[in-house]
């Protein structure tokens, strides 16, 4: 039988504060616009807070203040420096992910955990539904699959470790991705901005 105990489990945290959890983490965590820079820097990507503004559609100012915040809570380091004109630009990377794992998972409230799945569900069906209208599932490689499971304990257990690893596979995809932009240029070779959603749940029939 295969341990699939050591691999580690992430949930996305959407902003909501953790006074449980170590306080520095949970003010990194606190702000929704926080968070979005640290899951952009996680993903494998070096970027300025003029990068970070344009990437994330928010004003410079706005998200100059949120890194300034992050770096003072040891959640993002300053890698390197350039000229452009006329000033200094700064290039940040992650040093926290802002995800919680099974342990801190656990630690939340019933409620909070709810508050937090509902909020991800609803920000995934809503992009969901504007894609469907854009167009965005007519494409071939679109995936979409639902698949009523009865498991035991223990399959249970190596499916939650396998949205794991695909999770990590993921991230680690998209880390190449933007490795190959920035040698290449934004546009060399062409991206398609897409979404992965990831869900594993108890059906209401339990029998």
């Amino acid at each position: 039988m295969v341990d699939y105990s050591h691999v580690p489990h992430w949930h996305g945290c959407q902003g909501i504060v953790i006074h449980v959890l170590d306080q520095r983490f949970a003010k990194a965590l606190s702000h929704p616009l926080r968070q979005r820079i640290l899951q952009y820097l996680d993903e494998g990507d070096v970027a300025s807070p003029n990068q970070l503004a344009h990437a994330l559609g928010e004003a410079l100012g706005s998200v100059s203040y949120h890194v300034r915040i992050l770096r003072e809570l040891d959640c993002v380091e300053l890698v390197s420096t350039a000229p452009r004109r006329g000033a200094l630009e700064h290039y940040y990377r992650a040093t926290a992910r802002p995800w919680l794992d099974d342990e801190q998972w656990a630690q939340l409230p019933s409620s909070v955990r709810r508050e937090t799945l509902g909020r991800t569900l609803s920000e995934l069906f809503e992009d969901a539904s504007k894609a469907s209208l854009k167009g965005g599932f007519g494409d071939p490689e679109t995936h979409v699959s639902r698949i009523p499971l009865l498991l035991d304990e223990q399959a249970r257990t190596e499916l939650t470790a396998l949205l794991a690893r695909t999770h990590e596979a993921a991230l680690r995809i998209h880390a190449d991705s933007a490795s190959r932009r920035a040698q290449h240029g934004p546009d060399d070779p062409p991206v398609i901005a897409t979404e992965l959603g990831l869900m594993h749940f108890r059906t209401a029939d339990t029998s």
